[in-house]
Formats: C-alpha cells, sequence, structure tokens
C-alpha cells in the first residue's frame, strides 16, 4: 500500500516511545509516525529510586523528545484535550490530528488529592519532584519514624514500594543514622507483588523485614494530618510518622475516560494479545489498560509490559500498512529488578498470562542485579534517543 498514512502515538513513557520508534523503522518514510505528549523530556521512571537517595540527577535519567525528530518522527508537544476514537482524532494544541491508527499510550493519572490530606503531608516518589523533594528531606533527616506507605492496593511497578522501602533504609544505614530511624511500610495490598504469586510475595516480604523494616499489609488509608503526622486508615488504626514516602491511587486520565474507552475497571479494556480496542484502528498499552488474569488480578501496570505491548503494536499497524511481515502477539512475559540496597537487586521474570496462575521465577539478590540494571538504565536511554 503505496497511499501515505499516518499513526497518532499519544504519550511519550515507555510504550509511546518504543511505539514511535519501532514504527518508524519499519514503515517508508512516506507514511507519518507523530508523537503527542505534553512534557518536553522522557523520563527514566526506574531511576527515580535512585534518585530519592541522591544517587542520581534528573538531567542523569531524562532525555528530551525533541531528539526524535532526527529519527523522522513528528513530536507535538502539548496537552490533549479531546480524543475522539471513533474517528481517531485527537484536539491539541487547538488543532486536530487525525491518523490511520491511534495508539493510546497515556499510563496512569497519579490522584494524590483522592486521600483528604496526603499531597501536604509526604512526598510522591513516583514523580520526578517528589522525588526530589524527598531528597531534600532526608539531608536533614536523622531521627524518627520514616514510613514508607501505599495508598492503594493496585499501582504501576508492584516491586517500587518495597525497593523504596529498603533502599531508604540502605540510606539511613549510609548516613550512621539508621539507630534513630525506624523505618516502617504500610502497604494497601494484602502482601507484595501478589500477582506473581505466593512463593515470590513472600521472598519479596523477606527482603524487606530481613532489613528491620517493619510491614503492615492490609492498611488501606482514609485520610492523613500533615500537622499531627498521623495516617488515619479503613481498619480503625492510626500510624504516626516523622516522615512520609507514599505511592499515591492512580486513575485513567480524565481525557480517556471522557472519551468513553474505560469500562468498569476503570481502565482501558484491549485484546490480551493484539492490545486492540473496541475502537477499529485504535490500540491501548501500558499503564492505562486493564487486562485481567485467569486469578481474578489484572496484569501488572509495568514499563516492561508497556514496551512489549508497544512492539506487537508497531509491528501489525506497520504489517497493516505494507502488507508485509507476520502478525506480532503479546504472551504476557515480564520481568523486574528489584532493588534492596547495598549495591544488590534481585531479579524476577515470568509468564503471566500462565493459567491458573503466572509462574515466576526469582534470582537470589546479589551485585551482578545491580549492575544489570545500572546497564539496563545506560542502555535504554541510550537506546530510543
Amino acid at each position: 500500500m503505496n497511499d501515505p498514512r499516518t499513526v497518532v502515538v499519544l504519550g511519550g513513557g515507555v510504550g509511546g516511545l518504543v511505539t514511535a520508534n519501532t514504527l518508524r523503522k519499519l514503515l517508508p518514510r512516506q507514511h507519518r509516525v507523530v508523537l503527542v505528549e505534553r512534557e518536553a523530556n522522557h523520563l527514566f521512571a526506574p531511576s527515580l529510586l535512585w534518585l530519592m537517595t541522591g544517587r542520581r540527577s534528573a538531567g542523569n535519567i531524562s532525555r528530551p523528545l525533541e531528539r526524535l525528530r532526527r529519527k523522522g518522527i513528528e513530536v507535538v508537544r502539548g496537552e490533549i484535550r479531546r480524543i475522539d476514537p471513533d474517528a481517531r482524532r485527537v484536539s491539541v494544541n487547538g488543532e486536530t490530528l487525525h491518523g490511520e491508527h491511534l495508539v493510546i499510550a497515556l499510563g496512569a493519572e497519579l490522584a494524590p488529592e483522592a486521600i483528604p490530606g496526603l499531597p501536604e503531608a509526604g512526598h510522591n516518589f513516583y514523580t520526578l519532584a517528589g522525588a526530589e523533594s524527598l531528597r531534600d528531606a532526608l539531608h536533614s533527616f536523622r531521627s524518627g519514624r520514616l514510613v514508607v506507605l501505599t495508598a492503594a492496593p493496585a499501582y504501576k511497578c508492584p516491586a517500587a514500594p518495597y525497593e523504596a522501602a529498603m533502599l531508604l533504609e540502605y540510606d539511613c544505614r549510609r548516613r550512621g543514622v539508621r539507630d534513630q530511624v525506624q523505618v516502617e511500610l504500610y502497604a494497601a495490598e494484602p502482601g507484595p507483588m501478589g500477582v506473581a504469586g505466593p512463593a515470590v510475595s513472600a521472598a519479596v516480604r523477606q527482603m524487606v523485614e530481613h532489613k528491620g523494616i517493619t510491614y503492615h499489609p492490609e492498611h488501606q488509608v482514609t485520610s492523613v494530618d500533615a500537622q499531627a503526622r498521623r495516617i488515619a486508615f479503613a481498619n480503625d488504626r492510626h500510624a504516626e510518622f516523622d516522615l512520609l514516602a507514599y505511592v499515591p491511587p492512580h486513575r485513567a486520565p480524565a481525557v480517556v475516560r471522557e472519551a468513553g474507552l474505560v469500562a468498569e475497571s476503570g481502565w482501558v479494556p484491549v485484546d490480551r494479545n493484539t492490545l486492540e480496542t473496541k475502537f477499529p484502528g485504535v490500540y491501548a498499552i501500558g499503564d492505562v489498560t486493564g487486562i485481567p488474569l485467569k486469578l481474578g488480578k489484572p496484569l501488572p501496570k509495568a514499563g516492561v509490559f508497556a514496551h512489549a505491548q508497544g512492539e506487537v503494536v508497531a509491528h501489525n499497524i506497520a504489517r497493516a500498512i505494507t502488507g508485509e511481515g507476520a502478525p506480532a502477539r503479546f504472551e504476557g512475559y515480564g520481568e523486574c529488578f528489584i532493588e534492596t540496597g547495598d549495591r544488590k537487586a534481585g531479579f524476577g521474570k515470568g509468564n503471566f498470562y500462565a493459567e491458573p496462575t503466572p509462574q515466576m521465577a526469582l534470582k537470589a539478590v546479589g551485585y551482578r542485579w545491580h549492575i544489570a540494571k545500572v546497564l539496563f538504565e545506560k542502555s535504554w536511554l541510550r537506546r530510543w534517543f
């Protein structure tokens, strides 16, 4: 097919970046690849855990999206005001973009304001600003109760809060204040990384508790008193804190909800293998999607899945445009590093589409997995920019 076609990719995170880059490699140059993103830079979010303890700066872990223009990707920076999935039209910067194919990779919207008092009380280390403010607060924090909190039972990067608690504990030891600091983790969920299975969940919990971190599962926060430094939970319990690091509730972006793209789950339903939505020519990938698994829980929201899904969607769109290549399928495989501090990490991998439960394996904690994550960070930023 030689007629020029346009593919519009919404979102410059992991999924959108991989989709746009892969499409540009696969499609002849007469076809347009347009990436829409409100931020000027792509942020390598896994490294926010290192930034919050002073091991990285914003410049180390971000790259200008404008660099993609050198590859032939059109970059439109602006706030998306409306998505019309029936017509595959998007309103941004007062103009309308139309594509024969539309890929929604807008991620999950962070909503700390959903919990009264939470934004004023602590540091949201899932954002650059929150990770930086937590880093600054740690400089003068030498004694008291350091609390890590998950405000809802489902969130992206399921290992991250547990990694954060261990890295913060390590930071206290490194600064020589560990004896004066009590580190606690309050989780809305019943256990770490529950979708990975009971063996992996128990292993991660053991990692956390081995560090002397007190773990409190099944504590759903209802409100936070910033002045009194007090957290209230649905089980009528309370927790005091001197420094609070939290993961906020997540939801689909408003523009996605308003477009009628979400289901009762609050997320975009898609074909689990092709990532197609109910609208012809419209795909959704990454954290904005809700993919149910056999065990009754959704596929976790993680960059590794957004990456793989982006490649699948790009190959299938290129095939639809050019008529070349074989169909691609996303099969549910994923992997992640689990930072534990002391320049060590664990590593888990497996098939989340396995039935009746995901089949996961967790490698022993060691230096090599930490080094592997460092190398992955460097290769990611080099490869895509």
